[in-house]
């Protein structure tokens, strides 16, 4: 099977297209590998050095229940018809891509199928779930600093599952890990932060 930045690139810029993208389009690519597929495409945009603005928080409830699935047990993604006509425009998909397939095109480079159980098993499926579910609520988090990390996290552990490469998905959790860590320590600053504040203004009135 070719790989992803090759069926990416040859379907949203070398086939000629719609001026909007379905979701049912992008899992109709995917194949066999939804699962991976979806949670690489959907977190690219927020896991990028210069994220694109206003995706974390739709995607990452499309990721959520993405990985709440694989926790489940199911081999294949289920959505309801209106998740699957919503759409977005083409130039948009475009304009991503062609920030993100460099990078993925730098990982792809790296990848082999190898540690396959981590990715195939059971047990790894339901770890790689949970932590992907953690990682998609955190960028659902809205608070600056709590997005990047943790979407690089399901990038890195999404493609290792797209390509039954065990140890890149375990790269990926040591990211989600960290992922974790920041938005734990972020949310605690500003809850800090916002309560030193009150205190404050009360003591000054």
């Amino acid at each position: 099977m070719a790989k992803l930045s090759t069926e990416l690139h040859r379907y949203f810029f070398s086939e000629e297209r719609l001026d909007r993208v379905k979701l049912s389009d992008v899992i109709e690519i995917a194949g066999e590998r939804s699962f991976g597929f979806l949670f690489v495409l959907l977190s690219l945009p927020s896991a990028l050095p210069i994220p694109a603005p206003g995706y974390s928080i739709p995607f990452g409830i499309v990721m959520l229940w993405l990985a709440l699935q694989l926790v489940a047990g199911r081999e294949r993604p289920y959505f309801v018809q209106h998740w699957l006509d919503r759409d977005i425009s083409l130039s948009t998909v475009q304009g991503v891509l062609k920030k993100g397939l460099p990078w993925l095109q730098r990982v792809e480079v790296l990848s082999r199928p190898r540690l396959s159980y981590v990715c195939t098993s059971v047990v790894g499926r339901v770890v790689l779930g949970l932590a992907i579910a953690l990682m998609s609520v955190s960028m659902m988090v809205p608070i600056p600093g709590t997005n990047t990390l943790p979407a690089m996290g399901i990038f890195i552990t999404g493609f290792g599952l797209l390509e039954d490469d065990g140890a890149i998905s375990l790269m990926g959790l040591v990211v989600c890990a960290m992922g974790a860590t920041l938005t734990t320590l972020i949310v605690i600053f500003g809850y800090e932060a916002v309560k030193t504040g009150i205190d404050m203004l009360r003591d000054a009135i």
